[in-house]
């Protein structure tokens, strides 16, 4: 199978919001339209991962089915819903991150995350290889800032981080450079909404 990614042009400021999406809700679309804006970017691509390296595949809902729900509900003009990675050979994203740089060097590619994925990203595979291959935006999630700006990763990147209002600039800076970014608040999850519907209602 040949990986088919979304199509970019050389000086196209793209952000990358990897994800399970399990289910996709409303809090994906709502920091997503935040990126955009702050980051003043041409689109915005969740990346839909056939599973994610650590949490259980267990229950997964089909890959066909999140890409489907996750289209309908982004449903934005700059939004672009993908599930490429699952023709790579690996689901890390810094792989995926190799491949685009390969396939799009003229593209500003900027990582995009939850407050929550900074609190563990020292746990991702080459987590430091990641904030020195891109820009990397962090956007605030409820309860989450302290751990978020207390982690591995934070600390060991703190002399690289830059204020918010650097964020119209970030796509187009060397890294390692990421911004941890304030915004509304949506309390809403993917692990919430699970445990919620339950597992005979999940798709």
């Amino acid at each position: 199978m040949i990986a088919r990614p979304p199509p970019a042009f050389a000086n196209m400021r793209i952000g990358l919001l990897g994800g399970s999406f399990n289910p996709p809700h409303e809090g994906h679309r709502h920091i997503s339209l935040a990126a955009l804006s702050r980051l003043r970017l041409n689109k915005l691509w969740w990346l839909v991962t056939p599973g994610n390296p650590l949490k259980s595949a267990a229950r997964q809902p089909d890959l066909a089915d999140r890409l489907s729900l996750a289209a309908e509900l982004a449903s934005h003009p700059a939004i672009e819903v993908t599930g490429f990675e699952a023709a790579l050979p690996t689901p890390f994203a810094i792989d995926t991150l190799h491949f685009l740089r390969r396939r799009f060097p003229g593209v500003h590619f900027v990582w995009i995350m939850g407050g929550d994925n900074l609190a563990q990203f020292h746990r991702w595979r080459d987590w430091a290889g990641l904030f020195t291959m891109l820009p990397i935006l962090v956007l605030d999630r409820p309860g989450a800032r302290h751990e978020a700006l207390a982690s591995p990763a934070a600390r060991h990147f703190a002399a690289s981080r830059l204020p918010e209002c650097a964020a119209p600039a970030l796509p187009t800076l060397a890294p390692p450079a990421w911004i941890y970014l304030s915004l509304p608040l949506c309390g809403l999850s993917s692990t919430t909404i699970r445990e919620e519907i339950g597992p005979s209602k999940r798709p």
